[in-house]
């Protein structure tokens, strides 16, 4: 197969074509599309369009929409007055809440570790406080993740899982940064690592394959420092805040049951995982549960059968994230972020190693997927973020196994 020269993101050849629609196909297929230059533009383009977006955003998270940040604030604020336990009481979040002027309320569901990151919200004015969140959030995780692309940072700042974990003013920077930060620092320093990975225990649903992968890697000192920092974080929480705290945190599970046994009302499309999908599809029952199950399996075997192979290493641990977007069953656009790194990953790696053909605009798509897909979702009604999820494990999977000479188009 003949081979074509391109940048670091593929120039490709400029080859005469009998019509623009074969032109374009040949120019996708040779990734001449985009190059360097063009995207960075394209990502300034994109940083620009979420300007107006946010300020809507906002305008609605402080008007009569509210916003998933409510709950964050009043439990900052119920921590402050010295009664963290209360966060998990409706009434008293609900009370706390009204001091917004939204006229709407949000369960605090999150483990009590999660309350030293709510507890300085609580000085801060409701707007003032989602400004601060937001902000905050996205520079933290920005500069965590800018690693993965040191010559290219607009395309991570640009990253549209960032826009919208900024938009709902939620966690996703936060657990984004402590994927992110482990998988980048397993290279430096195994300690570290797992004490990143180990602070997820205010999220533990999003480290659901991450001491699968240490164990696969036999990186037992991250899995004990993981285990200790959770060990950690916990019981510190239960020194700070009490043990009623703790007793009240389980009150916050009837909200869950009650949300997960909808059939019906948007809740199932704006959650992106496989289980939410298929109970849109097939309704509540075995379906939806056999069909995560199995998912969830098949993608734990794939991981632990490369990870015994190459170790836990950034490539691995870009299979580790993938998988974890389609194996945990509870995930919601705002908490994709963490996707940054596998398509970061790929990109590096195609720069190494060679591009194959069509692989530019898939990763390209792959990179807008989570915005796209949390768009159409309520028009197909279907969230096709699992769909992508599955794509981007393929991608990073075959590239995990070596581009053949047949398969590569060099850059």
């Amino acid at each position: 197969m003949a081979r074509h020269r391109a940048d670091d993101l593929g120039d490709g050849d400029k080859t005469a074509s009998s019509s623009p629609t074969t032109g374009l196909i040949a120019a996708l297929r040779a990734n001449a599309w985009p190059d360097r230059p063009r995207s960075r533009v394209f990502a300034v383009f994109v940083l620009l369009a979420y300007l107006p977006m946010l300020a809507r955003v906002f305008g609605e998270a402080t008007g009569r929409v509210g916003s998933d940040f409510l709950a964050f604030w009043g439990a900052g604020r119920l921590v402050l007055r010295g009664t963290p336990w209360r966060a998990y009481d409706l009434v008293a979040e609900h009370a706390a809440q009204m001091a917004s002027h939204t006229g709407q309320m949000v369960a605090y569901v999150n483990p009590p570790p999660y309350l030293f990151l709510t507890a300085p919200l609580g000085f801060l004015s409701y707007p003032s406080a989602w400004l601060a969140w937001a902000a905050a959030g996205w520079v933290v995780w920005f500069l965590v993740c800018r690693q993965l692309l040191p010559k290219d940072p607009l395309v991570v700042l640009a990253f549209p899982g960032a826009y919208l974990a900024a938009s709902h003013a939620q966690n996703g920077f936060v657990t984004g940064a402590l994927l992110v930060g482990g998988v980048l620092a397993l290279a430096r320093s195994e300690m570290l690592a797992g004490a990143l990975f180990g602070a997820l225990v205010i999220k533990p649903h999003l480290a659901l394959l991450v001491p699968l992968w240490l164990l696969a890697g036999r990186r037992w000192r991250a899995l004990g420092a993981g285990a200790a920092s959770a060990l950690m974080l916990c019981g510190l929480s239960l020194a700070v805040f009490g043990p009623g705290t703790w007793a009240a945190w389980p009150d916050s599970f009837r909200v869950s049951e009650v949300l997960m046994a909808q059939t019906g009302g948007e809740f199932f499309l704006r959650m992106a995982t496989p289980y939410a999908a298929l109970r849109v599809l097939a309704g509540p029952g075995l379906v939806p549960m056999v069909g995560q199950a199995a998912i969830t399996l098949a993608c734990a075997g794939l991981l632990w059968r490369v990870t015994r192979r190459r170790g836990a290493d950034a490539g691995t641990g870009a299979l580790m994230l993938a998988t974890t977007a389609i194996a945990s069953p509870y995930l919601f656009s705002y908490d994709f972020p963490f996707l940054i790194q596998p398509v970061a990953w790929v990109l590096t790696d195609a720069r190494m190693r060679g591009w194959r053909p069509f692989e530019k605009i898939a990763l390209v798509l792959l990179w807008f997927a989570p915005l796209a897909t949390r768009a159409a979702a309520l028009p197909l009604h279907l969230n096709l973020m699992p769909v992508a999820g599955a794509a981007l494990v393929a991608v990073v999977a075959s590239r995990l196994g070596g581009p053949s000479d047949q398969s590569t188009i060099n850059g």
